[in-house]
C-alpha cells in the first residue's frame, strides 16, 4: 500500500470523524492528482464488510479496477464478462498477478449497471461503505442518486471524492439542496499542493484562434455547459483553429508527450491528421474506441511511439495519466469542473514509482528538487478556446460549497478578469498594467472611449480629463461644509438638507476607513493596480464610490468590511463613525 500524505492521511481521519458524528454521506474535495485514489484504496483496506466502488461511466470500470489492484485491494467487478477479462489482463500485464477475486467483500461496477440491476439483490442489503468516484455527478434524481438509493442497509457509509464539487447548472450537491451528501470536507487547494510539491507547477499560453466565433452558441439550462451540436459547428468553421493548435505545439512544446482535448470526433481527426502531416504522431482516442486499442494507444504513447493523444470526453475526467506534459485545449467549455479537471491532467508529478512510494517522507524543499531534476519539471497548457480567461487560473483560492449556485455564477474568492497578452500569449489579470510574463503594457481603450469607469475597468487615471473632473467635484461636495438649500426652502426643509449632507459625510468617514484597511491588505501594491483591483472587487470605481450617500455608502462599507475580514483571515469589529 502507498503511503498516505498527510493531508490524505487528514482527509480520512476527518471523514471518520464526520461518520461517527452520524455525518453518513461525506463527499470530500481534493484537487485531481492530490491522490483520491490512495485514500480509496486505505478506505477499502481498513474497512470490515463489504463496499462498492462504482465508476461514473462504465469505460473506467477496469482503470477504477486498475488502480485499487494498485492498492493491492482484491476486488470482484459486476459487469460482462469482457470487461472481467480485460481488467485480469491489465493486471497480469503490470503486475503480474490478478487482483480479481469473485469471492472480495469489494465490487467495482459502473454505475449505468447499477441502474440495471434487481435491488432486492442480497447485495444490495449487505454492502456497508459505498464510494462514488468523480462525485460531483451524484444528485437524489439522477441515475448516480438513483444507483445509490438502491442500497437498503441503514448502517451503510458513503465516501465521494471529488476535485471539484460544483455543478455547471447550478445544482447544489447537498441533501439539504439537489444532491446526497451531508458534509463536505475540503483538502488543499491546488496552489497548496504545487507549493509543496504534490503537483507539478504549470505554464499557461492563449492563443486564440482570429475566426473562432462562439457568438452563436447557447449555453444549455440542462447541463450548464454549451449547446454541443452548436458549438461543433462553430468550432468547424475556424480554419485556423488546427494549425494554431500544431504550430503552439510544435513552437513550445515539441516531442513532448501531450493531450489535445476536442469537442467531437470530427474535430478530433482533423486535428490529429494536422499533426501527422506536421510530423508529429498523433491517434484520436474517445469513450468509443475499443478498449483493447484504447490500451495499445495508451501504450504507444507511453513509448513515445505517439507524442499528441486527441480525445474526445474521455480525459475529462476519471482518466489517470501521469505522463502527460502539456495539454492543447481545443474544447470550449463553460463548465468550470471540466476546465478544471482538463487543467489538472498535465499537473501530475513524473517520477519514479519508487520516488513515490516514500513522497511524504522528504521536505517540500527536496520534493520540488526533484521535480526540477525529473522528466516534467513543468507542465505546458495551451488554451486556445479562451477556457482560462473564461473561469480564471485553476489555482486561484475558491469558495466550495454545497448549496446551490447561480447558474456560470463564480465561485472564485476574488474574482479579477484575465486578459491575454498581445505579445507572450500568457494570460493575466487586468488589473496590471503590464504583461508580468513579458513586461509589454496593457493595451489601453481609445480616446473617445474613456468616458465611463467602466470602459477602462475603474481605472480613475485613464478617464478622459473632463469625466474625471466632473466625478472629483462629486466627492468635494460630500467633503464640502457648504451644502446647497433650495432657494425659496424654510428653515425645517433647510434643516433637513444640512442633517442629510451631515450623515453622507458621517457615511463616507466610515467608508473611507474600511477602503484603507482594504488597501492595505494589498501592500505594495501601485494605486492604480489597488484601484483597478477596488472596481473588479466591489463592481463600482473608487471615485463613484466615494461620492456616494448614506444608504448605498453604508451598504459597500459592509461589504468592505466583509471582504477585509476574509482576507485577513478572522472576525473584526472595526470602530464605528
Amino acid at each position: 500500500m502507498t503511503v498516505l500524505a498527510g493531508f490524505q492521511q487528514q482527509g480520512l481521519n476527518d471523514t471518520y470523524a464526520a461518520w461517527d458524528d452520524g455525518k453518513k454521506v461525506v463527499m470530500w474535495r481534493c484537487p485531481t492528482g492530490g491522490g483520491k485514489t490512495v485514500v480509496v484504496g486505505r478506505m477499502c483496506e481498513e474497512h470490515d464488510g463489504y463496499g462498492l466502488v462504482t465508476a461514473h461511466r462504465s469505460v473506467l470500470v477496469t482503470q477504477l479496477s486498475q488502480q485499487l489492484a494498485r492498492e493491492g485491494i482484491r476486488h470482484s467487478i459486476i459487469g460482462q464478462d469482457a470487461t472481467v477479462r480485460q481488467a485480469r489482463n491489465n493486471h497480469v500485464r503490470e503486475f503480474g498477478r490478478n487482483f480479481i477475486d469473485p469471492h472480495a467483500q469489494f465490487r467495482v461496477a459502473s454505475v449505468d449497471t447499477l441502474v440495471l440491476m434487481d435491488p432486492r439483490e442480497t447485495f444490495f442489503r449487505d454492502t456497508t461503505l459505498f464510494i462514488g468516484d468523480e462525485s460531483h455527478h451524484f444528485l437524489r434524481m439522477n441515475k448516480w442518486g438513483k444507483a445509490w438509493h438502491m442500497f437498503q442497509n441503514p448502517n451503510l457509509r458513503t465516501f465521494l471524492p471529488t476535485a471539484t464539487p460544483i455543478r455547471a447548472e447550478g445544482a447544489g450537491l447537498g441533501a439539504h439542496a439537489d444532491g446526497i451528501a451531508d458534509i463536505l470536507i475540503e483538502g488543499p487547494e491546488q496552489r497548496w499542493l504545487i507549493d509543496n510539491g504534490y503537483l507539478t507547477d504549470y505554464k499557461v499560453w492563449c492563443p486564440t484562434p482570429t475566426d473562432l466565433d462562439l457568438s452563436g452558441v447557447s449555453i444549455s439550462a440542462t447541463t450548464g455547459d454549451y449547446n454541443q451540436q452548436q458549438l461543433a459547428k462553430a468550432m468547424a468553421k475556424s480554419t485556423a483553429i488546427v494549425g494554431d493548435v500544431v504550430s503552439t505545439y510544435l513552437k513550445h512544446a515539441a516531442d513532448k508527450l501531450g493531450v489535445t482535448f476536442a469537442v467531437d470526433i470530427s474535430e478530433a481527426t482533423r486535428i490529429a491528421a494536422g499533426f501527422n502531416a506536421a510530423g508529429v504522431p498523433a491517434a484520436v482516442i474517445s469513450s468509443k474506441t475499443p478498449e483493447g486499442e484504447r490500451i495499445r494507444l495508451l501504450s504507444d504513447f507511453a513509448q513515445r511511439k505517439l507524442l499528441q493523444l486527441v480525445n474526445v470526453d474521455l480525459f475529462g475526467e476519471g482518466f489517470d495519466l501521469p505522463d502527460i506534459e502539456c495539454v492543447s485545449m481545443a474544447r470550449p467549455t463553460a463548465s468550470l469542473a471540466l476546465y478544471m479537471q482538463q487543467f489538472g491532467r498535465a499537473l501530475r508529478l513524473m517520477i519514479s514509482r519508487v520516488l513515490r512510494a516514500a513522497w511524504d517522507t522528504y521536505p517540500p524543499f527536496q520534493r520540488k528538487q526533484m521535480i526540477a531534476e525529473s522528466p516534467k519539471p513543468i507542465a505546458f497548457i495551451f488554451d486556445h478556446v479562451g477556457n482560462v480567461l473564461r473561469h480564471g487560473l485553476p489555482d486561484k483560492p475558491r469558495i466550495w460549497t454545497l448549496d446551490r449556485r447561480p447558474k456560470r455564477g463564480s465561485n472564485l474568492k476574488d474574482a479579477i478578469p484575465m486578459i491575454q497578452c498581445d505579445q507572450c500569449e500568457n494570460p493575466y489579470e487586468i488589473i496590471e498594467s503590464r504583461c508580468p510574463h513579458c513586461g509589454a503594457p496593457k493595451p489601453l481603450p481609445d480616446e473617445s472611449a474613456r468616458s465611463l469607469p467602466n470602459l477602462v475597468g475603474g481605472d480613475i487615471f485613464e478617464l478622459d480629463p473632463e469625466v474625471l473632473r466632473k466625478m472629483r467635484g462629486e466627492v468635494a461636495k460630500i467633503d464640502s461644509s457648504w451644502v446647497a438649500i433650495p432657494q425659496g426652502a424654510g428653515p425645517t426643509a433647510a434643516a433637513n438638507q444640512r442633517k442629510i449632507h451631515r450623515e453622507a459625510q458621517s457615511a463616507q468617514k466610515r467608508l473611507r476607513h474600511y477602503v484603507a484597511w482594504w488597501a492595505g491588505t494589498h501592500h505594495g501594491e501601485p494605486d492604480d493596480k489597488v484601484i483597478r483591483r477596488f472596481y473588479h472587487t466591489f463592481n463600482i470605481d473608487m471615485l463613484s464610490a466615494f461620492a456616494l450617500r448614506k444608504a448605498d455608502a453604508d451598504t459597500l462599507a459592509e461589504r468592505v468590511k466583509e471582504k477585509v475580514a476574509e482576507i485577513i483571515n478572522y472576525d473584526i469589529d472595526l470602530p464605528q463613525y
